[in-house]
Protein backbone atom coordinates (compact mmCIF):
# COMPACT_ATOMS: atom_id res chain seq x y z
CA UNK A 1 0.00 0.00 0.00
CA UNK A 2 0.69 3.34 -0.38
CA UNK A 3 0.91 5.94 2.74
CA UNK A 4 2.61 9.49 3.25
CA UNK A 5 5.60 8.55 5.48
CA UNK A 6 7.49 11.12 7.86
CA UNK A 7 11.16 10.34 8.07
CA UNK A 8 12.30 13.09 9.96
CA UNK A 9 10.73 16.42 11.55
CA UNK A 10 9.96 19.06 9.28
CA UNK A 11 7.54 20.98 7.27
CA UNK A 12 4.38 18.90 5.10
CA UNK A 13 6.53 19.33 1.89
CA UNK A 14 9.07 16.46 3.01
CA UNK A 15 6.32 14.38 3.49
CA UNK A 16 6.77 11.44 0.71
CA UNK A 17 4.51 9.12 -0.87
CA UNK A 18 6.05 5.84 -0.10
CA UNK A 19 5.00 1.98 -0.75
CA UNK A 20 5.05 0.43 2.42
CA UNK A 21 4.11 -3.03 4.03
CA UNK A 22 0.71 -3.46 5.29
CA UNK A 23 0.73 -3.80 9.08
CA UNK A 24 -0.16 -7.46 10.49
CA UNK A 25 -4.17 -7.72 11.92
CA UNK A 26 -3.86 -7.84 15.99
CA UNK A 27 -6.27 -9.48 18.31
CA UNK A 28 -9.96 -6.97 18.05
CA UNK A 29 -8.47 -4.92 15.07
CA UNK A 30 -10.19 -4.50 11.59
CA UNK A 31 -8.21 -3.33 8.65
CA UNK A 32 -9.64 -0.73 6.61
CA UNK A 33 -9.68 1.05 2.72
CA UNK A 34 -9.30 4.81 3.79
CA UNK A 35 -11.48 6.76 1.33
CA UNK A 36 -10.83 9.96 3.45
CA UNK A 37 -8.68 11.87 5.79
CA UNK A 38 -8.65 14.65 8.01
CA UNK A 39 -5.88 17.43 7.76
CA UNK A 40 -5.70 19.47 10.81
CA UNK A 41 -3.00 22.00 12.66
CA UNK A 42 -1.91 19.18 15.14
CA UNK A 43 -1.52 17.49 11.98
CA UNK A 44 1.47 20.00 10.98
CA UNK A 45 2.47 20.31 14.51
CA UNK A 46 3.39 16.30 14.55
CA UNK A 47 5.05 16.34 11.45
CA UNK A 48 7.22 19.58 12.66
CA UNK A 49 7.95 18.01 15.62
CA UNK A 50 6.30 20.52 17.91
CA UNK A 51 3.02 17.88 19.22
CA UNK A 52 2.90 16.79 22.91
CA UNK A 53 3.69 13.25 21.51
CA UNK A 54 5.98 12.60 19.24
CA UNK A 55 5.78 8.85 16.87
CA UNK A 56 8.59 6.77 16.15
CA UNK A 57 10.17 7.13 12.67
CA UNK A 58 8.88 6.00 10.23
CA UNK A 59 5.14 6.92 10.41
CA UNK A 60 2.30 8.09 8.53
CA UNK A 61 0.73 11.19 10.28
CA UNK A 62 -3.30 11.39 10.38
CA UNK A 63 -5.67 10.93 12.70
CA UNK A 64 -9.42 10.69 11.75
CA UNK A 65 -10.44 8.44 8.84
CA UNK A 66 -13.15 7.21 7.13
CA UNK A 67 -13.55 3.89 4.68
CA UNK A 68 -14.20 0.26 3.97
CA UNK A 69 -13.42 -2.40 6.56
CA UNK A 70 -11.67 -5.33 4.22
CA UNK A 71 -10.33 -7.64 7.16
CA UNK A 72 -11.68 -8.41 10.43
CA UNK A 73 -10.01 -10.37 13.61
CA UNK A 74 -11.98 -13.28 14.77
CA UNK A 75 -12.13 -11.13 18.04
CA UNK A 76 -13.96 -8.66 16.79
CA UNK A 77 -17.67 -8.94 17.46
CA UNK A 78 -19.31 -5.13 16.70
CA UNK A 79 -17.89 -5.13 12.43
CA UNK A 80 -17.86 -7.00 9.46
CA UNK A 81 -15.94 -7.13 5.60
CA UNK A 82 -18.26 -4.09 4.26
CA UNK A 83 -18.81 -2.38 6.85
CA UNK A 84 -18.23 1.57 6.21
CA UNK A 85 -16.80 3.12 8.68
CA UNK A 86 -15.17 6.26 10.63
CA UNK A 87 -12.05 5.57 13.16
CA UNK A 88 -9.85 7.43 15.24
CA UNK A 89 -6.42 6.73 15.21
CA UNK A 90 -3.05 7.27 17.00
CA UNK A 91 -1.45 7.98 13.56
CA UNK A 92 -1.24 6.42 10.65
CA UNK A 93 -4.65 8.16 8.60
CA UNK A 94 -2.48 10.00 5.59
CA UNK A 95 -2.22 6.04 3.94
CA UNK A 96 -4.26 3.87 1.80
CA UNK A 97 -5.34 1.53 4.40
CA UNK A 98 -5.08 1.12 8.37
CA UNK A 99 -5.36 -0.72 11.02
CA UNK A 100 -6.98 -0.16 14.01
CA UNK A 101 -8.91 -1.43 17.61
CA UNK A 102 -12.69 -2.11 16.30
CA UNK A 103 -13.21 0.28 19.76
CA UNK A 104 -12.51 3.31 17.50
CA UNK A 105 -14.17 2.63 14.49
CA UNK A 106 -17.42 3.49 13.88
CA UNK A 107 -20.36 2.61 11.42
CA UNK A 108 -20.71 5.72 9.23
CA UNK A 109 -24.22 7.01 9.00
CA UNK A 110 -25.16 6.03 5.26
CA UNK A 111 -26.56 9.46 4.13
CA UNK A 112 -23.15 10.75 4.78
CA UNK A 113 -20.07 10.63 2.33
CA UNK A 114 -16.71 9.49 3.11
CA UNK A 115 -15.38 12.92 3.29
CA UNK A 116 -17.75 14.61 5.32
CA UNK A 117 -17.93 11.65 7.47
CA UNK A 118 -14.21 12.89 8.38
CA UNK A 119 -15.60 15.70 10.82
CA UNK A 120 -17.58 12.70 12.88
CA UNK A 121 -14.16 11.81 13.59
CA UNK A 122 -12.47 14.39 15.85
CA UNK A 123 -13.85 18.06 14.68
CA UNK A 124 -17.29 17.00 16.75
CA UNK A 125 -16.39 14.78 19.25
CA UNK A 126 -13.53 17.80 20.35
CA UNK A 127 -16.36 20.03 20.38
CA UNK A 128 -18.58 17.80 22.21
CA UNK A 129 -15.53 17.04 25.14
CA UNK A 130 -15.19 20.82 25.30
CA UNK A 131 -19.13 21.79 25.52
CA UNK A 132 -20.42 18.98 27.36
CA UNK A 133 -18.86 16.57 29.15
CA UNK A 134 -19.17 16.99 32.90
CA UNK A 135 -15.60 18.93 33.87
CA UNK A 136 -16.56 21.58 31.32
CA UNK A 137 -20.03 21.82 33.25
CA UNK A 138 -21.89 21.36 30.15
CA UNK A 139 -23.21 24.63 28.16
CA UNK A 140 -26.55 25.65 28.38
CA UNK A 141 -29.46 27.93 26.68
CA UNK A 142 -28.83 31.56 27.31
CA UNK A 143 -25.01 31.24 27.95
CA UNK A 144 -22.67 33.07 25.71
CA UNK A 145 -19.52 31.55 24.41
CA UNK A 146 -16.15 32.62 21.84
CA UNK A 147 -15.24 30.13 19.79
CA UNK A 148 -11.75 31.21 18.53
CA UNK A 149 -10.88 29.71 14.93
CA UNK A 150 -14.46 29.75 14.50
CA UNK A 151 -14.49 28.87 11.05
CA UNK A 152 -12.22 25.86 11.07
CA UNK A 153 -13.03 22.20 11.63
CA UNK A 154 -14.10 21.87 15.60
CA UNK A 155 -15.07 25.62 15.21
CA UNK A 156 -18.14 24.98 12.56
CA UNK A 157 -18.87 22.17 14.70
CA UNK A 158 -18.83 23.81 17.91
CA UNK A 159 -21.02 26.29 16.32
CA UNK A 160 -23.67 23.68 15.52
CA UNK A 161 -23.69 22.26 18.79
CA UNK A 162 -24.21 25.50 20.58
CA UNK A 163 -26.98 26.07 18.25
CA UNK A 164 -28.83 22.80 19.26
CA UNK A 165 -28.06 23.84 22.48
CA UNK A 166 -29.73 27.14 22.58
CA UNK A 167 -26.18 28.97 23.08
CA UNK A 168 -25.13 32.46 21.40
CA UNK A 169 -22.02 31.92 19.58
CA UNK A 170 -19.08 35.14 19.39
CA UNK A 171 -16.10 33.72 16.55
CA UNK A 172 -13.12 35.21 15.63
CA UNK A 173 -11.82 34.35 12.13
CA UNK A 174 -10.51 36.46 9.19
CA UNK A 175 -12.74 39.41 7.81
CA UNK A 176 -13.58 37.14 4.66
CA UNK A 177 -15.07 34.42 6.48
CA UNK A 178 -17.16 36.55 8.53
CA UNK A 179 -20.25 35.65 6.16
CA UNK A 180 -20.20 31.64 6.27
CA UNK A 181 -19.75 32.05 10.19
CA UNK A 182 -23.32 34.31 10.66
CA UNK A 183 -25.05 31.50 7.75
CA UNK A 184 -23.66 29.33 10.45
CA UNK A 185 -25.36 31.02 13.01
CA UNK A 186 -22.71 33.26 14.58
CA UNK A 187 -24.04 35.61 16.51
CA UNK A 188 -20.75 37.95 16.24
CA UNK A 189 -18.02 38.18 14.17
CA UNK A 190 -14.53 39.51 15.11
CA UNK A 191 -11.87 40.10 12.80
CA UNK A 192 -8.65 38.63 14.87
CA UNK A 193 -5.89 40.67 12.64
CA UNK A 194 -7.75 44.15 12.73
CA UNK A 195 -9.56 43.41 17.00
CA UNK A 196 -8.64 42.95 19.90
CA UNK A 197 -10.82 40.01 20.53
CA UNK A 198 -10.97 41.07 24.50
CA UNK A 199 -12.05 44.21 23.97
CA UNK A 200 -14.55 43.50 21.17
CA UNK A 201 -16.31 40.84 23.87
CA UNK A 202 -16.41 42.79 26.88
CA UNK A 203 -17.86 45.47 24.44
CA UNK A 204 -20.81 43.32 22.85
CA UNK A 205 -21.73 41.68 26.36
CA UNK A 206 -21.59 44.91 28.05
CA UNK A 207 -18.39 44.27 30.21
CA UNK A 208 -19.87 41.25 31.76
CA UNK A 209 -17.50 38.77 29.31
CA UNK A 210 -18.67 35.09 28.26
CA UNK A 211 -19.45 32.00 29.93
CA UNK A 212 -17.16 29.94 27.97
CA UNK A 213 -14.15 30.18 26.01
CA UNK A 214 -13.18 27.04 23.66
CA UNK A 215 -9.05 28.41 22.53
CA UNK A 216 -7.27 26.10 20.10
CA UNK A 217 -5.11 29.43 19.24
CA UNK A 218 -2.79 29.63 21.83
CA UNK A 219 -4.21 33.21 23.24
CA UNK A 220 -4.86 31.46 26.49
CA UNK A 221 -4.13 34.80 29.07
CA UNK A 222 -6.74 36.99 26.86
CA UNK A 223 -9.15 34.16 26.56
CA UNK A 224 -8.87 33.82 30.47
CA UNK A 225 -9.73 37.40 30.68
CA UNK A 226 -13.08 37.72 29.04
CA UNK A 227 -14.51 35.20 31.37
CA UNK A 228 -17.35 36.53 33.32
CA UNK A 229 -17.85 35.15 36.43
CA UNK A 230 -17.90 31.29 36.95
CA UNK A 231 -16.70 31.22 32.91
CA UNK A 232 -14.73 28.64 31.92
CA UNK A 233 -11.61 28.87 29.91
CA UNK A 234 -11.00 25.36 27.05
CA UNK A 235 -7.88 25.16 25.86
CA UNK A 236 -7.29 22.24 23.35
CA UNK A 237 -4.83 23.53 20.95
CA UNK A 238 -2.34 26.32 20.25
CA UNK A 239 -2.13 26.80 16.06
CA UNK A 240 -0.27 29.68 16.91
CA UNK A 241 3.08 27.88 17.06
CA UNK A 242 2.44 26.84 12.94
CA UNK A 243 4.11 29.99 11.45
CA UNK A 244 5.09 28.19 8.40
CA UNK A 245 5.80 25.09 6.70
CA UNK A 246 8.93 24.43 8.09
CA UNK A 247 9.73 24.18 12.06
CA UNK A 248 10.96 27.13 13.70
CA UNK A 249 11.68 27.02 17.69
CA UNK A 250 12.79 30.89 17.48
CA UNK A 251 9.30 31.64 16.95
CA UNK A 252 7.31 29.40 19.31
CA UNK A 253 9.66 30.09 22.15
CA UNK A 254 8.03 33.19 23.09
CA UNK A 255 5.16 32.06 22.68
CA UNK A 256 5.43 29.39 25.03
CA UNK A 257 7.35 31.38 27.66
CA UNK A 258 4.72 33.61 27.06
CA UNK A 259 1.92 30.82 28.59
CA UNK A 260 -0.37 32.14 31.65
CA UNK A 261 0.40 30.39 34.70
CA UNK A 262 -3.20 29.76 36.13
CA UNK A 263 -2.77 29.68 40.11
CA UNK A 264 -5.51 28.56 42.31
CA UNK A 265 -5.60 31.20 44.77
CA UNK A 266 -6.18 33.57 41.51
CA UNK A 267 -8.64 30.64 40.23
CA UNK A 268 -10.82 30.92 43.65
CA UNK A 269 -10.45 34.44 43.97
CA UNK A 270 -12.04 34.67 39.68
CA UNK A 271 -14.27 32.03 40.18
CA UNK A 272 -13.29 30.78 36.70
CA UNK A 273 -12.13 27.46 35.94
CA UNK A 274 -9.34 26.46 33.16
CA UNK A 275 -9.37 23.24 31.07
CA UNK A 276 -7.64 21.00 28.67
CA UNK A 277 -8.79 18.68 26.18
CA UNK A 278 -6.71 16.65 23.75
CA UNK A 279 -8.40 13.47 22.45
CA UNK A 280 -5.13 11.84 21.97
CA UNK A 281 -4.63 11.27 25.44
CA UNK A 282 -8.01 9.12 26.47
CA UNK A 283 -7.22 5.91 24.81
CA UNK A 284 -7.51 4.56 28.52
CA UNK A 285 -10.39 5.63 27.73
CA UNK A 286 -11.98 5.40 25.11
CA UNK A 287 -15.38 4.70 26.54
CA UNK A 288 -15.79 8.54 26.80
CA UNK A 289 -15.28 8.88 23.35
CA UNK A 290 -17.17 5.83 21.78
CA UNK A 291 -20.32 7.83 24.13
CA UNK A 292 -19.87 11.12 22.60
CA UNK A 293 -19.44 9.60 19.39
CA UNK A 294 -22.09 7.50 19.19
CA UNK A 295 -24.31 10.36 20.79
CA UNK A 296 -23.46 12.41 17.73
CA UNK A 297 -23.75 10.20 15.28
CA UNK A 298 -27.76 9.74 16.38
CA UNK A 299 -27.79 13.86 16.36
CA UNK A 300 -26.56 13.70 13.05
CA UNK A 301 -29.31 10.74 11.80
CA UNK A 302 -31.71 13.10 13.23
CA UNK A 303 -30.56 15.80 10.89
CA UNK A 304 -29.58 18.52 13.66
CA UNK A 305 -25.77 18.36 13.06
CA UNK A 306 -24.05 19.19 9.59
CA UNK A 307 -20.67 18.32 8.36
CA UNK A 308 -19.42 21.45 6.58
CA UNK A 309 -15.79 20.27 4.52
CA UNK A 310 -13.60 23.30 2.89
CA UNK A 311 -11.99 22.01 0.74
CA UNK A 312 -10.76 18.37 -0.48
CA UNK A 313 -6.81 17.25 -2.09
CA UNK A 314 -6.04 13.77 -3.51
CA UNK A 315 -3.56 12.10 -0.93
CA UNK A 316 -0.68 13.19 -2.99
CA UNK A 317 -1.10 17.13 -2.51
CA UNK A 318 -0.97 16.24 1.25
CA UNK A 319 1.38 19.17 1.50
CA UNK A 320 -1.06 21.32 -0.30
CA UNK A 321 -3.48 20.54 2.44
CA UNK A 322 -1.48 21.46 5.29
CA UNK A 323 -0.42 25.00 3.36
CA UNK A 324 -4.22 25.62 2.55
CA UNK A 325 -4.50 25.20 6.45
CA UNK A 326 -1.70 27.05 7.20
CA UNK A 327 -2.42 29.81 5.25
CA UNK A 328 -6.16 30.52 7.67
CA UNK A 329 -7.95 29.68 4.07
CA UNK A 330 -10.52 27.21 4.89
CA UNK A 331 -14.28 27.69 6.42
CA UNK A 332 -14.94 24.02 7.27
CA UNK A 333 -12.81 20.60 8.12
CA UNK A 334 -10.21 19.97 5.12
CA UNK A 335 -9.83 16.29 3.94
CA UNK A 336 -7.86 14.34 1.83
CA UNK A 337 -9.41 11.91 -0.63
CA UNK A 338 -8.04 8.39 -1.45
CA UNK A 339 -8.98 6.60 -4.72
Amino acid sequence: MRAMICRQWGGPEDLRLEEVEPAPLKAGQVRMKIRAAGVSFATTLVIAGKYQRRPPFPFAPGTEVSGVVTEVDAACKRLKVGDEVVAVLDWGGLAEEVTAHEVSVFPKPSNVGFVEAIQLAISYPTSAGALTWPMALDVQKGQTLLVHAAAGGVGMAAIQLCRIAGAEVIGTASAAKHAALREAGVAHAIDYRTQDFEQEVKRLTGGRGVDLVLDATGAFRKSYRTLAPLGRLVCFGFSGAVTGLKPNWFAVIPKLVAFPWFHPIRLMNDNKAVIGVNLGHLWDRIDLLRREMLGLLDEYQAGRIRPIVGKTFPLTEAAAAHRYIQERQNVGKVVLTVA
